[in-house]
């Protein structure tokens, strides 16, 4: 499997000011996608809930979108869990505000406990819009990591189905790969040399990558390798926020206990500020 395709997406949601304008968004993908929709809301069911819902709907843009509503009680994340796996998933996406502090309900810990637990990617939209803004630049990380060539291929389909003409693959290099204590001159060129090596490996690699994706997802969109010194999950949002990129995306956490601890470390650097939209890929295999 070069990439994951999204034919069920599942937008959980709660009544919040920004209702109206994520369900339109969320109805926007799922046309691009060409997926069924399923709207969630975790709480009780009232007429006057029912009825904003749907003139909601009746505002949506894309009469082709399939869309159920479905209404359950109890706690936001076993109750999205379970939605996910036995609706068959492949897609979530969560509401939320840029900044964690302000809005916690669908971010922070909630994002990082469903972004575990569901067996399918998340999507968190922090900047819908009732008119559609053309998706342009995607930023992917180029982790060296089991799952990144999914990651990638799912990366350049995104892009593909929504428009997007540019795609940067960024390599998070840690500054502790390069092995050389800067005390001189000397260890400077030192250090700047196994740099310009750790670059030269790291695009290499992501090249082979790139030669195993089909031509119909990479054809038309301008690619870019970009390798980064500094923290991982801190650099790449930094330079998504810099490059001004629509979408940013990111593997899943790794369920196992030491990459588990090492990905929530860099994770939370993007969960806590959220330069953009931002895509986290899972198989669901």
């Amino acid at each position: 499997m070069q990439y994951l395709s999204f034919k069920r997406i599942l937008f959980g949601f709660a009544f919040s000011p920004n209702l109206e304008v994520n369900i339109l968004e969320t109805i926007r993908l799922a046309h691009f996608f060409k997926a069924r929709l399923v709207l969630l809301h975790v709480g009780d069911k009232t007429e006057s809930k029912q009825r904003k819902i749907e003139e909601i709907l009746d505002r949506g843009e894309y009469s082709d979108v399939q869309v159920d509503i479905h209404w359950r009680e109890g706690a936001p994340i076993p109750v999205i869990t379970g939605a996910c796996g036995e609706l068959d998933i492949d897609l979530l996406i969560l509401g939320a505000l840029q900044h964690e502090n302000l809005y916690q309900f669908y971010v922070g810990s909630i994002a990082r406990k469903l972004t575990r637990k569901v067996n399918c990617s998340v999507m968190l939209l922090i900047k819908p819009t009732l008119e559609r803004v053309p998706c342009q630049h995607v930023v992917v990380n180029g982790l060296d990591a089991p799952d990144t060539p999914l990651t990638i291929g799912t990366a350049f389909y995104a892009a593909t189905v929504l428009g997007a003409k540019q795609l940067t693959i960024v390599e998070e290099i840690r500054q502790k790969d390069i092995h050389v204590t800067v005390e001189d001159d000397r260890s400077l060129k030192r250090a700047n040399i196994v740099k310009e090596r750790l670059k030269h490996r790291e695009e290499y690699r992501v090249r082979n990558l790139l030669k195993e994706l089909p031509a119909n997802i990479t054809s038309d969109i301008q690619v870019k390798n970009q390798s980064i010194f500094g923290r991982r999950g801190y650099s790449i949002g930094h330079y998504a926020e810099v490059v001004r990129a629509d979408l940013l995306v990111m593997n899943a956490p790794d369920s196992t206990r030491l990459i588990d601890r090492v990905f929530t470390h860099d994770i939370e650097y993007i969960l806590s500020d959220l330069p953009t939209d931002l895509l986290i890929v899972r198989n669901k295999a």
